[in-house]
Parts: C-alpha cells; sequence; structure tokens
C-alpha cells in the first residue's frame, strides 16, 4: 500500500511555518494562567507569553512536532519564565530596613525542624500513594522519576514504547494528584 503526499503530509507533524496565528491562540488563556502561578504578577505572565508568541513567529523557537503544540509552547514559556527571573534577581535592591540595626538579617539556609517533619511526613504519604498505583503505572514512575534512569533503560526494562512511558508517568502523576 503506497502513501500518498497528501497522506503524509496529513501524518506528518506541523512545523514552526505550518503553525497557524489561531492555533497559538487557542492556547494563550492557558500559558497566561500558567505564568501566573509561576509568576504570580499578572503583568509579568502577560509578557511572558507574548515574548512566547514573538519567539515562535520570529522563528527563534522551531516546533520540531515530537510532542503535542501546547507541550512545546509551555516549555518554551518555562524558559522565557526562567530568563525573566534571572534578569530581575540582579536588579532587585536589599531592603533597607534592617540597616541599622547592623545589616540586613540573614536567613539560615537549612530548613528549621518543623519544616524537616513536614517534609519527611509529605514524603511518606507521597510514597504511600505510589506504592498504592497499578503495577505498570507504579513501575514506570518508580524507575523514570524516583530512580532517574534513562527513558531507553526503563523502555527496555518494562518493554513498552517512549510514548507508552510517557503516557503512563503522565496518569500516574494524575492519580497521584486526584
Amino acid at each position: 500500500m503506497h502513501i500518498t503526499t497528501v497522506e503524509a503530509a496529513r501524518a506528518a507533524p506541523p512545523h514552526a511555518s505550518a503553525i497557524a496565528w489561531a492555533d497559538l491562540v487557542a492556547h494563550r488563556g492557558y500559558l497566561v494562567r500558567f505564568a501566573q502561578r509561576r509568576l504570580r504578577d499578572p503583568a509579568q505572565a502577560e509578557d511572558a507569553v507574548h515574548d512566547v508568541f514573538e519567539a515562535v513567529l520570529s522563528g527563534r523557537a522551531a516546533f520540531g512536532g515530537r510532542a503535542a503544540l501546547r507541550s512545546w509552547l509551555t516549555a518554551v514559556l518555562k524558559h522565557k519564565i526562567v530568563d525573566l527571573v534571572r534578569r530581575q534577581s540582579g536588579t532587585e535592591p536589599l531592603a533597607d530596613d534592617n540597616d541599622e540595626a547592623g545589616g540586613p538579617e540573614i536567613a539560615c539556609p537549612q530548613p528549621l525542624p518543623d519544616e524537616v517533619a513536614e517534609q519527611r511526613e509529605r514524603l511518606s504519604q507521597t510514597l504511600a500513594r505510589i506504592d498504592a498505583l497499578p503495577d505498570g503505572l507504579r513501575d514506570a514512575l518508580r524507575l523514570r522519576v524516583l530512580e532517574e534512569q534513562s527513558t531507553t533503560s526503563v523502555c527496555a526494562t518494562l518493554g513498552i514504547s517512549e510514548e507508552n512511558l510517557f503516557v503512563r508517568i503522565h496518569r500516574a502523576r494524575r492519580q497521584l494528584l486526584a
């Protein structure tokens, strides 16, 4: 059976030049909400999303079709947020509130004992919920995320494709959040 050029074009993922403005704008609301959750500033969130669209339209960010368009746009947005935070961290002045008391107050880099106890409790609850997942989801999540094995080695161990691995990890995370 031969595949015609039209059928091949339909099956191939869209590239950056083939992405329509309407396709990008359809994801704008999601991207703005995502950025607002990270930045906690609506104006900065709008700017970050604008930067994403500008990068896509100018060709600085090229869609390779290896993921869903929304996932790729979210990844580009994450990089824009990191860039924004890095730019701001170098320009924000230190507070002058404690200058009279002998300089700024320096926080301890280690967590307090009650914070450590809370973290341990959350960790034990999360591990218990992971153990309660169905076998396929639990094994995929444990090997890839907790043990940080490579995708290829996890796929070989479980005898599944990369796509199936990512689906299992996504489903496991969704069940953990529910």
